[in-house]
């Protein structure tokens, strides 16, 4: 999708949409909005509310956006908007801006707009293109603001968030550890980052031996993936830098401790992962001015003769032994190989982990925010407040040290599960606590209620893309 600035209307012929901030006062029956008539008592701008018409030959869409609204709601209100009156979309299409709108409204409503061509039919053989997607469309703009830069900025973002979308949402027999390597070797390519690989010999002669535990048992080779990412202008300051590390559990069975429910939507294990790959795209893309270093450890839990065993002691990267208590508490596993190989060998000054860890996050704050674990306030503070600002929330839960004796084992070092019907979430982030070398600039988010489930954009489970847009908005603004 393209997206042009024109001075006014003026003869166009096509489908124009006119978002419009709830008017209060109604004693007039009507109002004129750049030229096209609406009478109040039939459409004020409330939130939510659509008001179709045709006048001079052109569909007009009004749209409301109700006296206040935020960054998600607006993008989500575009998102329907695009889906919903696709037919009306097919042709000419003109967006008149409000006067008073800003460039963070703006940005959401462009990428409510991008969105809403995300399709999950990935496989129906009669899958319909969006009309945006087309190489030829041209969204026409009617502003007086210059919304040049938010316009390329939106696309960005949603064109990240899209990759992310089809990575979590693919089959498992598509998005297997080998895929997730190449979709990040070409993707360093195309946007411009580094990318190296760790198979299987590699990874046994680094002594990746946790991450190697967890997909043993499985056909598809693990790999692990590391990506590096610097500005192409480095002179304008000392770069800051910043470690990433996501879980890359392309489909979790639990492995020998199988599952016994939700298997079936266990392709979205890998979320994590995804959110640091659509992350690392868009950090690129945006070229933002900051060192960026990201770890996705990529592998399948699978059920075989070569599974790893409950009550095996495994050793890690970090040379710490790990008895396995519980085969399916496998992504702590992978992750703490993750960040103790970006700790030494990377040396971040900042380091945050997303995953969907623990149903434990999910019992806790539901579906409405994922769940935020660190001692470092900046950090809570700055990524909590990016979270607000984009609608991505988190909410921080403790690490204090009486949950220490959670992940305490008698044979080995350490244990991967509390076996605890309690604080899960709490004992898989001091499990992970326990491989950060008492780094003072780490995070662990929980992403297990958001990254995958119901909402209007589709009758089943998918993919949200949650962290794509978080981790960079966080990045940027350090």
């Amino acid at each position: 999708m393209k997206v042009t600035t024109i001075p006014t209307i003026g003869n166009f012929k096509g489908t124009i949409l006119i978002p419009i901030f709830e008017y209060s006062d109604h004693s007039s029956l009507s109002i004129n909005y750049n030229e096209f008539e609406i009478p109040k008592i039939i459409f004020c701008g409330k939130k939510d509310s659509i008001y179709i018409t045709q006048k001079n030959d052109n569909i007009l869409i009004f749209i409301g956006l109700g006296k206040t609204i935020d960054y998600i709601e607006l993008k989500n209100l575009f998102r329907r908007v695009s889906i919903r009156q696709k037919e009306h979309l097919v042709a000419k299409v003109a967006l008149i801006v409000p006067d008073q709108m800003i460039d963070l409204q703006f940005e959401a409503i462009i990428g409510g707009l991008w969105l809403g061509t995300y399709d999950l039919g990935h496989y129906k053989t009669n899958k319909n293109s969006h009309p945006f997607s087309k190489l030829d469309f041209t969204l026409q703009l009617v502003s007086k603001v210059d919304f040049t830069k938010s316009t390329a900025k939106a696309i960005k973002i949603a064109t990240a968030q899209l990759e992310t979308l089809a990575l979590v949402d693919l089959p498992p027999n598509k998005i297997t550890p080998k895929y997730l390597a190449n979709w990040a070797q070409n993707t360093g390519n195309k946007f411009g980052f580094d990318v190296k690989i760790l198979g299987q010999k590699e990874a046994e002669k680094e002594g990746l031996g946790a991450f190697l535990a967890v997909g043993q048992g499985s056909q598809h080779e693990p790999q692990f993936v590391i990506m590096s990412y610097e500005p192409k202008d480095k002179s304008t300051t000392t770069l800051k830098h910043v470690g990433l590390v996501g879980k890359g559990i392309t489909f979790d069975t639990g492995g020998l401790n199988i599952k016994t429910s939700g298997m079936l939507q266990m392709k979205c294990d890998m979320a994590g992962g995804a959110a640091v790959f659509g992350a690392m795209q868009l950090i690129a893309d945006l070229q933002l001015p900051i060192k960026v270093t990201a770890i996705v450890p990529c592998a399948e839990n699978a059920v075989d003769s070569k599974s790893f065993l409950p009550s095996n002691v495994i050793t890690s990267y970090s040379g710490k032994t790990i008895e396995i208590i519980d085969t399916d508490a496998e992504g702590r596993l992978v992750l703490a190989d993750g960040l103790s190989y970006l700790i030494k060998n990377y040396a971040p000054s900042y380091i945050i982990d997303i995953a969907t860890l623990t149903g434990s996050a999910v019992g806790t704050l539901g579906h409405e925010c994922a769940a935020l674990f660190t001692n470092n306030k900046e950090i809570s503070n700055k990524i909590q407040l990016s979270g607000d600002r984009i609608g991505e929330r988190l909410w921080p839960l403790p690490l204090w040290d009486a949950y220490k004796s959670d992940i305490e084992s008698c044979i080995a070092d350490v244990k991967n599960y509390s076996g605890k019907p309690v604080a899960g979430a709490i004992s898989a982030a001091k499990f992970l606590e326990y491989f950060t070398n008492e780094h003072m600039a780490w995070a662990h988010i929980d992403v297990a209620g958001v990254a995958f489930g119901d909402d209007e954009f589709a009758k089943s489970k998918h993919a949200t893309a949650y962290g794509v847009h978080l981790l960079a908005h966080f990045i940027e603004n350090l």
